[in-house]
């Protein structure tokens, strides 16, 4: 059974007072999710993103189509009970703790007394907050909101967890502890499914992505799939060699000095990086590293983006 699964799925709102014009903030989105995958949702500002989470969530009703969670219809009280959500803009009642609103978030699951306290420690522990969970919330960084937000979504140990744009306002301390987490609740077989367009967390996390722009669904796929045939070259470093060397075997490259006796050479995609490695080393050179050059996750949203989308079929 599908984690996930939207079909034909449209938001329309109506914009201006004295000359209202319709405005399509989701355009017959149709995905599907498997249990058990990170999932990521990009895109720029108004690509339809949070709209896509609060249709998912019930917070918004469709203009028309249909999402499935678990199996059921979204919005259902079963579906709550089962699942996770952090907004964009978490906002709590900021004179309690966060081990204070954790307890209540518990209760609402049915949880009380020694079990409430025990989850709400747990989830604070697993986000990284110490011994300010006693402070009240309105002290707080808008780092440390973000992981009670991230903590309250977890407090149910849900099916499924949706997180908009969950690195929001972290640290890099903070960006890679939910990093980690988000690793963990995959290998316990929890789905995840966040929005964001910092990019590089979407490589490094998703199984699979889709990339939205103007409400629109413009690119669906396995990371891997969607960048395994954007290879442009070869990136060859070396050291141990000097300048002469270097432009004498690596002629029409593009030659980086990174420092006295060591250089990183983009190798063209028409040249055999192996043939190139072998001339150097004849030279006395020392290999440091041969990678591909390929596209990133960024590189193809930012062509994505600027794609103007297919219309769809009538």
């Amino acid at each position: 059974m599908s984690a996930i699964r939207l079909e034909e799925l449209t938001k329309r709102y109506t914009e201006g007072f004295w000359r209202p014009r319709p405005y399509t903030a989701l355009d017959r989105l149709s995905l599907t999710v498997e249990s058990g995958e990170v999932f990521g949702c990009l895109g720029p500002n108004g690509a339809g993103k949070t709209t896509t989470l609060k249709l998912l969530m019930a917070l918004v009703r469709p203009t028309s189509g249909q999402a499935e969670i678990l199996g059921l219809p979204a919005g259902s009280v079963e579906v709550r009970r089962r699942v996770g959500y952090l907004p964009e803009n978490p906002s709590f009642y900021d004179h309690l703790s966060a081990e204070e609103l954790l307890i209540y978030f518990a209760g609402l699951f049915g949880c009380t007394g020694a079990e409430a306290r025990r989850r709400a420690a747990a989830r604070l522990d697993e986000v990284g907050l110490g011994a300010e969970r006693r402070m009240p919330i309105r002290k707080y960084s808008k780092g440390m909101v973000q992981r009670v937000g991230i903590a309250q979504a977890l407090i149910n140990d849900p099916e499924l967890v949706f997180l908009d744009e969950p690195m929001s306002g972290l640290d890099p301390i903070g960006r890679r502890d939910v990093r980690a987490l988000i690793m963990r609740l995959r290998d316990r077989g929890c789905t995840v499914f966040f929005s964001s367009h910092v990019l590089a967390d979407a490589e490094a996390l998703c199984n699979r992505v889709a990339v939205l722009a103007k409400g629109r669904l413009v690119a669906e796929g396995r990371v891997s799939d969607l960048l395994a045939f954007r290879v442009h070259g070869w990136e060859l470093v070396v050291s141990r060699v000097s300048r002469e060397v270097v432009d004498q075997l690596a002629v029409g490259a593009r030659i980086t000095p990174i420092g006295p006796d060591r250089f990183a050479i983009d190798v063209p995609l028409a040249v055999a990086p192996e043939r190139l490695l072998q001339d150097f080393v004849a030279q006395g050179a020392s290999l440091v590293s041969l990678n591909p050059m390929r596209d990133t996750l960024e590189d193809f949203f930012v062509e994505s983006v600027a794609a103007p989308p297919a219309r769809p079929e009538a």
